[in-house]
Formats: structure tokens, C-alpha cells, sequence
């Protein structure tokens, strides 16, 4: 063993193979997982390299959370990134299924960094093969400024711009979208008509209490998909598609405080296509793992 030495390419504050066997049975463990796919990114690509500047961005921030006041003791371990196919999304969502799902059957927690967006459908996926918790009993609540409800897209039934209606397909008990801005007139109609809240930065910024409370009313399980370019381009403008008048890093801090308390079974960070040490996206990306973190 080589004292006074750390992995950069870890995730800050993971714990080794060794100290995570010792769990506490009484708080969830977590398993951080990075999935390096960006095969149909149909704007800005790189997301694939979101894995290694959100972990490197990691190591910018205390174990100590000022707003919270608490110190940083959930067990996580930074399991790795995913053996990612370049531009084959179905065999990257079968290698993704299979170790979300050996995850899952250990009773870790996944919290899976990517890449593209279209990889959240093969992590709720695994949910609904192992039916540990049931799918339909779980709100999918996804932070976003696309609805990525299209049926199709440039002709791709699997694609960053569906995935929603992918997961839809799963029959989850219900999906709350935070942050809309963009979105088709068949997109918004579907949304209507199958029940999917959605609420649009200015809804959420005139009333962000009130989004809180949306939140924490939230009974059952809970999966959190966030997309970063739920942010506004000025906080977040390494992602795929890039949208003007998003959120402010603090709202969306304030929402995901808002799940303490909450079962939350899985989350995903994605759409980071940083290039550099330092981005901005990169270290708000991982400001909102740890912000998560710090309420287990």
C-alpha cells in the first residue's frame, strides 16, 4: 500500500474497495459509475468525456457542505467507467444494463455520469428487469431544458432527444420535468395528454418554493435524471445543446436539497462535454453530485 497518494481519476472522497466493504447498514451506499458514450449528439459532441472532467472537477470542493452543515460520510465507491461501444448505442445499453443491474441486486444506489443523455433509458431499464423497486410505483423527476419526447428522432427511435419517451415506454408511475424551454408542439401535446408535468425556468424562478414543495410531496421511489444544460449556457455551456434562459446553479442546488428525505433508488448526471480542467459545466455537474451526497 502507497501512503500519501490519491486517483485523480476517482471521484473526491470515494472510498477504497476496502472501506466501503465496512458499510453502515443503517445509510444507503452508492456506487458512482461513468458511461463515456456520445454516439448521437446531434449538436456539440465530447460528452464522453464528461466522466473524467466531472471527477476531476470533484476535487474542488470541501467535504463539508456551509448550507447543510454536514460533513460528507455516505459510503461511495467509484466503481469505474462502462465499456462503452463508440456509435453502438444497443450494445452500450446491454453492457450498461448489466452492471446497473449487478449494482442494483448488491443494494448499492447507482449514480451514473455521462455522456450523453440517451444513456438514463438503459439505467431505468435495469429497474424494470430486476423489479427491484417496482417501475411503476417510481416518479422519474428529470431536470432538463429539453422534454426529449419526440417518438423519433433524425429517423432514431434510441437518441439523447427521446430518451424520454423511451423511459415513457417503461410505464414509470409518473415523470415531473424541471426546467423546459425547448420543445416540439407534438412534444408539449404528448406531455398534456399522458400527464407529464413539466415546468418552464421562469415557473420555476417566480416560484421556486413552490417547486420545492412539488418535490418533496413526492411519495415512493424516486429516479433523478439531470440533465446540465438545464442550466443556463452562461453556468453550463459544455453540453450537447446549449439553451439560453435556463436555470441559475443555486435553483437548481435548492431542488435537489429539496429530495432530502426522499427513497431515492438512482441518479444520473449527463450531457457534460467539458475539454478542459477548470469548465465551468464540469464543476457545476459535480457540485450537484456532491450537493446529493451531503443529504444521504
Amino acid at each position: 500500500m502507497h501512503l500519501y497518494t490519491e486517483n485523480p481519476l476517482k471521484f473526491a472522497f470515494s472510498q477504497t474497495e476496502c472501506e466501503y466493504s465496512d458499510l453502515n447498514e443503517d445509510k444507503p451506499a452508492f456506487g458512482i459509475l461513468g458511461v463515456p458514450f456520445d454516439s448521437t449528439t446531434t449538436y456539440q459532441p465530447g460528452a464522453r468525456y464528461g466522466p473524467l472532467f466531472v471527477r476531476e472537477a470533484s476535487y474542488n470542493f470541501e467535504k463539508y457542505n456551509l448550507f447543510l452543515n454536514k460533513s460528507l460520510n455516505t459510503p461511495v465507491q467509484d466503481i469505474g467507467n462502462l465499456e462503452s461501444v463508440p456509435g453502438n448505442f444497443n450494445k452500450t445499453c446491454l453492457n450498461l444494463e448489466s452492471v446497473i443491474s449487478s449494482i442494483l441486486e448488491e443494494g448499492i444506489v447507482p449514480i451514473t455520469i455521462g455522456g450523453e443523455h440517451s444513456i438514463s433509458y438503459g439505467v431505468v431499464k435495469s429497474y424494470d428487469k430486476t423489479g427491484a423497486p417496482d417501475l411503476q410505483e417510481v416518479t422519474i423527476l428529470h431536470f432538463d431544458a429539453h422534454m426529449d419526447l419526440r417518438d423519433d428522432y433524425m429517423g432514431e427511435k434510441f437518441s439523447h432527444a427521446t430518451v424520454m419517451r423511451r423511459i415513457h415506454d417503461l410505464k414509470p408511475g409518473h415523470i415531473i420535468q424541471m426546467g423546459i424551454r425547448s420543445a416540439s408542439k407534438a412534444e408539449t401535446q404528448f406531455a398534456q395528454d399522458e400527464g407529464i408535468d413539466y415546468y418552464t425556468p421562469p415557473e420555476i424562478k417566480d416560484n421556486i418554493q413552490g417547486m420545492e414543495k412539488i418535490i418533496r410531496q413526492i411519495e415512493g421511489p424516486v429516479y433523478v435524471t439531470v440533465d446540465m444544460d438545464v442550466l443556463d449556457p452562461s453556468y453550463a455551456p459544455s453540453v450537447g445543446t446549449p439553451t439560453p434562459g435556463g436555470l441559475e446553479p443555486r435553483d437548481l442546488e435548492r431542488l435537489i436539497f429539496s429530495l432530502e428525505g426522499k427513497e431515492v433508488i438512482g441518479l444520473d448526471v449527463v450531457e457534460v462535454s467539458s475539454n478542459s480542467i477548470g469548465d465551468i459545466t464540469s464543476i457545476n455537474a459535480a457540485k450537484t453530485i456532491l450537493d446529493f451526497l451531503f443529504l444521504q
